[in-house]
């Protein structure tokens, strides 16, 4: 059964849907020589370049979706390469032979916390859409003055200009003087939304950081900089979630699924490893 050229495409990790789509418009992909269209369908078996690279297709029984989660620190881009070689949040995820990691979304420079890759682009664009209604909760630092007014308007909803978004939930978590902690529930990801919500009521947001996405939290021992793998049953609750077919396998031994203080420490010697190397590196161009 044919398929449309870019979900084959996003199920190979070669990208999400809405990325791709821009790639085959800018005539950037060709099957079997000649360059495709947006909205072409393909059956799996032709011949599939993108910029003249070949695309490995397997078969959807030999695919396994994998997902990691990246604790992203402030100061990382999230681009595959930076023009001003700033460190991006593709830099120390492993490398893969025949995929790509595509990233859930986005966090803004100066945004840390949780971020899901995946090598099922199919399932990043589900994830991502705003008709999944997927749950995206901020640990967020305010400083100024925030009154019950400002809060029912942030609930209610505020006209920015991408059009009217809302908090569905904001819980106080305490603070002192003029700054304090909240914790903010959104079901879409539009770029900067939470801090242009709480800018529209002229309160400057001082941290921002992102502690859950759908109903899996950031595991509080993964250090800044550093990822796992989610194991099946985490996979196939982000699969379930946005109605795809359940994984049956994963990449992930069984020994391997606990994030405990050993493994921390592994990951935490690992990241200032490559953080050193990045150090050298900026010293030697400069």
């Amino acid at each position: 059964m044919s398929e449309k050229l870019q979900k084959v495409l996003a199920r190979a990790g070669k990208g999400s849907r809405r990325e791709l789509e821009t790639i085959i418009s800018s005539g950037r992909v060709s099957v079997d020589g000649k360059v495709a269209y947006l909205g072409d369908r393909v059956e799996g078996t032709e011949h599939i370049r993108i910029d003249g690279h070949q695309v490995t297709l397997k078969p959807k029984d030999e695919e396994i979706c994998r997902i990691l989660m990246y604790n992203k620190p402030e100061g990382e881009m999230c681009t595959r390469k930076d023009p001003e070689g700033r460190p991006t949040v593709f830099d120390r995820l492993p490398i893969l032979e025949s995929e790509r990691w595509v990233a859930v979304g986005r966090l803004d420079i100066n945004t840390s916390g949780m971020l899901l890759f995946t090598t099922d682009g199919e399932l990043a664009s589900r994830l991502m859409h705003p008709s999944k209604q997927v749950e995206r909760e901020y640990a967020v630092r305010v400083f100024g003055e925030v009154t019950e007014a400002m809060l029912q308007t942030l609930r209610a909803g505020v006209k920015l200009e991408d059009g009217t978004a809302k908090f569905e939930k904001i819980t106080y978590r305490g603070g002192e003087g003029r700054n304090h902690w909240f914790h903010v529930v959104l079901s879409e990801g539009r770029n900067r939304e939470v801090r242009r919500l709480w800018e529209s009521q002229e309160v400057q947001v001082s941290r921002l950081i992102r502690v859950r996405y759908g109903d899996l939290e950031m595991k509080r021992q993964l250090p800044l900089g550093g990822w796992t793998e989610l194991d099946l049953k985490d996979v196939n609750y982000y699969r379930k979630l946005v109605d795809l077919p359940l994984e049956e396998k994963s990449k992930v031994k069984v020994d391997e699924k606990t994030m405990d203080n050993a493994k921390a420490r592994r990951i935490r010697r690992s990241v200032k490893k490559h953080q050193q190397r990045n150090k050298q590196a900026t010293r030697r161009r400069r």
